[in-house]
């Protein structure tokens, strides 16, 4: 914890982390808010999962291409465009009553739009910390977000259960609105200048480090999305159970990041941290009772974090400064990729077999993710010893002669 300490002293860094957590707030919350507000509509979990899996495609098509412009046009730019129409997306899900291809199409266009705050906030940490601190910060980074997915389920499945599925999304567009102009706002975005990538659009992809890093993304990350839904039919609409084991979900993944922050990074990192995660959903398959999810989901959740970490720092120190937001770009393709898979498939399943079928993509997923890095570790660097730095930008330099 010292070294965490040691981290949040220095100039700008808590206040980044705080501006970037609120304005990614809204997106912890969202996905469950339209769950829960096309169900309604709908009475159906197959509908609200196909609106959840195209507002994720709209955002994984989104995201390397919006990191790009961020090269080109700067980031505030960018951050304020996709903000507002963001914004306007989420205002007509929640206000229009359409048929189901108009929410489709309002959620894909809304995903497109999603800002890339994500990418912006992992390119300016490495120029406001020491190399040596980089690797614990992004630990720190992958932690401190696991508050989303603690008090954003929470809340909104209150909101949505006691108000309204509307007023919640109003909320999340809040939660938007006020952390948007705050983390715009951030000096640091002035400072740091993303420089234009003098590569093609997609050859960072070429990267080995980035391939296995994309793919166990979209692997966990739709694991997660199974949980989601399966945990939101077990406890229904009228009940708050369903928030509250997906917060503890979220804390064991805040605990998780926080005791293993610290530790080195080896080729081996990275499939064991996701191992702790297909043994939580392996067990969680065994049973729906609230004590047992608790109990099941606080193991995998262990893993969650930790194993972002890994994958942030490997992409880092394998790639050039001007190519990181849009490597950070594929990364969140690959996790919506998955999202947008484990939402749709577990819908599907959960209205066939009801909640243990989504669960089972859940784990069917996790387990994958533990092989993909296990077979492929030799691509993924050994950061013992070394700093996750991204690589310099190198130019050629006309000496007199």
């Amino acid at each position: 914890m010292s070294a965490y300490g040691t981290l949040l002293k220095t100039p700008g860094v808590g206040r980044v982390i705080a501006a970037q957590l609120t304005a990614r707030f809204p997106f912890g919350m969202l996905s469950l808010a339209y769950l829960l507000h096309v169900e309604h509509v709908f009475d159906s979990y197959g509908a609200a999962g196909l609106v959840l899996a195209t507002t994720s495609i709209g955002q994984a098509i989104a995201g390397p291409l919006t990191s790009r412009w961020m090269g080109s046009w700067g980031m505030r730019p960018v951050l304020v465009l996709t903000s507002l129409v963001a914004l306007t997306s989420m205002g007509v899900v929640a206000f229009v009553t359409m048929p189901l291809w108009g929410y489709v199409v309002v959620g894909f266009l809304g995903g497109l739009a999603v800002p890339p705050v994500q990418p912006a906030v992992r390119t300016i940490y490495p120029k406001m910390v020491t190399s040596a601190q980089l690797t614990p910060l992004f630990s720190l980074d992958a932690s401190a977000q696991e508050l989303i997915w603690v008090a954003g389920p929470v809340i909104t499945t209150f909101v949505a259960t006691q108000i309204g599925t509307v007023q919640a999304i109003v909320v999340a567009m809040a939660f938007l609105v006020i952390g948007g102009v705050w983390f715009i706002a951030s000096p640091e975005l002035g400072r740091v200048r993303i420089p234009r990538s003098k590569r093609a659009f997609g050859v960072v992809m070429r990267r080995p480090s980035v391939v296995v890093a994309t793919l166990t993304g979209l692997l966990l990350i739709g694991a997660c999305a199974a949980v989601e839904a399966s945990v939101t039919s077990v406890f229904g609409e009228g009940s708050p159970n369903a928030g509250i084991v997906l917060a503890v979900f979220a804390i064991g993944s805040l605990i998780g990041g926080l005791a293993l922050g610290h530790r080195p990074i080896s080729r081996n990192t990275l499939w064991t941290r996701m191992a702790i995660v297909f043994v939580g959903l392996a067990l969680a398959v065994g049973g729906t009772d609230f004590w047992w999810l608790c109990l099941a989901l606080v193991i995998a959740g262990a893993g969650i974090a930790p194993a972002l970490a890994v994958m942030f720092g490997s992409v880092s120190a394998t790639v050039k400064f001007s190519d990181t937001a849009e490597a950070y770009g594929w990364m969140g393709t690959g996790q919506l990729i998955g999202a947008a898979g484990g939402s749709a498939v577990a819908g599907f399943l959960i209205d066939l077999h009801g909640a243990t079928g989504g669960l089972m993509v859940g784990a069917a997923m996790a387990a994958v993710g533990v092989v993909v890095p296990l077979v492929t570790k030799r691509w993924l660097p050994d950061l013992r010893g070394r700093d996750a730095s991204p690589l310099p930008d190198t130019e050629p330099v006309n000496l007199p002669t």
